[in-house]
């Protein structure tokens, strides 16, 4: 396993860890040069955070800097309530793919979606097996494109608290089958983005881990579990501060052959959104050294 202790150049922060900073949004041109400042090599920005940007603006900052992009957020939201929805869902994720090549990122990250509408809290319909059938649908429709462009897409399975309204995807096993079955060669074009908040409780993980290989890790992000959990979707805590076997998941990646980034994303509205990106950015790094 690769020793942290020492630097951080295998440090990347996503944006939304620090997009709020004191209880204010915060430009992702800031973001940006804080990173900067600290000897971070790499992100992972979100699209609303781009467009308010400005993509080529970005992508020259980005250059200026010389920073690398672990991950793109985020593609997917495939579900949809009728046949015009599922079309646009897909013109979406092919402008994501286009937005991720520009940016130069290492892969587009896929949050698939789940039951349309219940994000708003009125879902179109309730049936499950359904909403993973247009998951499927929508990521072999993307991936062709993808492929075209040279854009691997990472799915990321989110935890099962979230399989109404986020990702009816919700272990690495269902998001390596999918794999399996569109892109049986691991070829690069398909694989996942490991969200230890996701998967940390997963009695499979082990075995999971070892079965995707360095072909089908393409992203791995990092924090904790705290307890007690306050808010299911923005209460994740800093790496150390909960209850998440750390450093021995990133054994288990890097046994299988990752050789990337350690992504940092929290949600932390209760917290570390309260808190300014130095005093955010300045723990990632001692706790990347330390914890991770």
């Amino acid at each position: 396993m690769r020793d942290f202790s020492q630097d951080h150049r295998w440090l990347s922060i996503n944006t939304a860890t620090v997009r709020k900073q004191q209880g204010a949004e915060v430009p992702l041109s800031r973001i940006i040069d804080q990173c900067a400042e600290r000897g971070i090599r790499a992100i992972s920005p979100w699209r609303d955070q781009v467009a308010a940007a400005g993509l080529e603006a970005t992508a020259h900052q980005l250059r200026a800097h010389g920073m690398a992009l672990s991950g793109y957020c985020r593609g997917g939201f495939f579900p949809a309530a009728d046949a015009a929805g599922l079309r646009a869902a897909l013109d979406d994720n092919r402008r994501a793919i286009d937005e991720a090549k520009t940016l130069d990122a290492a892969c587009l990250v896929l949050v698939v979606g789940a039951l349309p509408g219940a994000l708003e809290g009125t879902p179109h319909y309730t049936d499950l097996a359904r909403a993973r059938s247009e998951v499927f649908d929508g990521i072999a429709a993307s991936l062709e494109y993808a492929r075209q462009v040279g854009m691997p897409l990472a799915i990321e399975p989110l935890h099962p608290m979230q399989a109404a309204d986020r990702a009816c995807i919700n272990t690495l096993e269902q998001a390596l089958d999918i794999c399996d079955a569109l892109d049986a060669n691991k070829t690069g074009a398909l694989g996942v983005a490991l969200d230890v908040y996701h998967v940390w409780w997963d009695p499979k993980l082990a075995q999971q881990i070892a079965r995707a290989g360095k072909e089908r890790l393409l992203a791995y992000h990092v924090c904790d579990w705290r307890l007690p959990t306050r808010d299911l979707l923005s209460d994740r805590g800093m790496m150390g501060d909960g209850v998440i076997e750390l450093k021995k998941i990133r054994q288990w990646v890097e046994a299988a052959g990752f050789e990337g980034y350690a992504e940092v994303e929290i949600f932390s509205a209760l917290d570390w959104w309260q808190r300014t990106g130095e005093d955010t950015l300045d723990t990632c790094i001692t706790r990347h050294r330390t914890a991770v």
